[in-house]
């Protein structure tokens, strides 16, 4: 058979232009994607370390929101027991006012009923001693025996119901 030499195979040339290729162009081909590589890898870690800062601001604010939702809880709590308190003390403040209030007027109520009693005692006092004043001047007048003198007080008595309903009417 017949061999041929090295440079005459075309694959073997093919390989050497791609290894000269390499060793000249190699490594600023290598430099230029090393470079690319490079700045695409700061591109990342620069994008991971503003993602890092925006979780630890979102972290921070998260906490802040739960402090103040805590704090508005609290306040929230102590307004309802603060409200509740004042609500029972004016219940307690009403109760004793409306019993207060009763009891002046459950007060004022004797008195008028006092007053009532009284002008009618004076009233019957004021008729009985009328009657008697017209009882004893007819005595007198007519000088009577002591049975007339009964019976003239018997009519007095008698007398005494109209009387008295006249005055109230008047």
């Amino acid at each position: 058979m017949h061999e041929e030499s090295f440079f005459a195979e075309p694959r073997n040339w093919v390989a050497a232009a791609f290894i000269v290729f390499f060793v000249l162009f190699g490594r600023k081909l290598w430099s230029t994607i090393a470079s690319m590589l490079d700045d695409r890898a700061a591109k990342i870690q620069a994008e991971l370390d503003e993602a890092a800062k925006l979780r630890t601001e979102a972290e921070a604010m998260l906490k802040e929101a739960q402090a103040r939702r805590d704090a508005a809880t609290e306040e929230a709590k102590q307004l309802l027991a603060g409200a509740k308190a004042e609500a029972t003390r004016l219940a307690h403040a009403a109760a004793e006012e409306a019993e207060a209030s009763a009891r002046r007027r459950e007060q004022m109520a004797l008195d008028r009923i006092a007053a009532a009693e009284k002008a009618a005692v004076d009233e019957v006092r004021v008729t009985a001693a009328e009657v008697a004043t017209v009882a004893a001047k007819q005595v007198i007048a007519e000088g009577l025996s002591a049975q007339a003198d009964e019976r003239l007080m018997d009519q007095a008595i008698s007398q005494l119901p109209t009387a008295l309903a006249q005055r109230r009417v008047a």
